[in-house]
C-alpha cells in the first residue's frame, strides 16, 4: 500500500542524517540504502534528494567532498557535529511522537 507523502516528507531529513551518521555516502547510495532498509516505502528521486541535501549543507548539518572511485568522481556527504545534535533531537521527537500514535491507536479499538 502506498504511504501518504505528507507522512514521509516530515521524516526524510532525519532518515538522511541517520544514514550519514553511520558512514559518508553519495546520493545514489543514500537512495538505494533508504529504499532497501525501508522495504521500498521510502523511494526518493534524485530531484527530491539533492535539494534536501543542499538545504542541510546550508544549515551546516552536513558537508560535501569529492572522491574518485573506480575512475569516477562522486560527491560524498558527511554529517557534521551540528548535524549529529540535530539528529539526536529529531530522534527524541520521533520517539515521543511515534509512542503517542501507538498509544492512541491501541486505545482506539486495538488497531495498530
Amino acid at each position: 500500500m502506498p504511504i501518504d507523502r505528507s507522512l514521509v516528507s516530515g521524516s526524510t531529513t532525519m532518515l538522511l542524517l541517520k544514514l550519514l551518521s553511520e558512514k559518508d555516502m553519495y546520493g545514489y547510495e543514500m537512495i538505494e540504502t533508504l529504499r532497501n532498509r525501508s522495504q521500498n516505502v521510502f523511494e526518493l528521486k534524485a530531484g527530491t534528494l539533492y535539494p534536501l541535501l543542499h538545504g542541510l549543507e546550508e544549515k551546516l548539518l552536513l558537508t560535501v567532498y569529492e572522491k574518485e572511485v573506480a575512475g569516477k568522481v562522486r560527491k560524498y556527504y558527511r554529517i557534521t557535529k551540528e548535524g549529529r545534535k540535530y539528529l539526536d533531537q529529531k530522534q527524541e521527537e520521533w520517539k515521543i511522537f511515534s509512542e503517542a500514535i501507538v498509544n492512541v491507536m491501541s486505545l482506539a479499538g486495538g488497531v495498530v
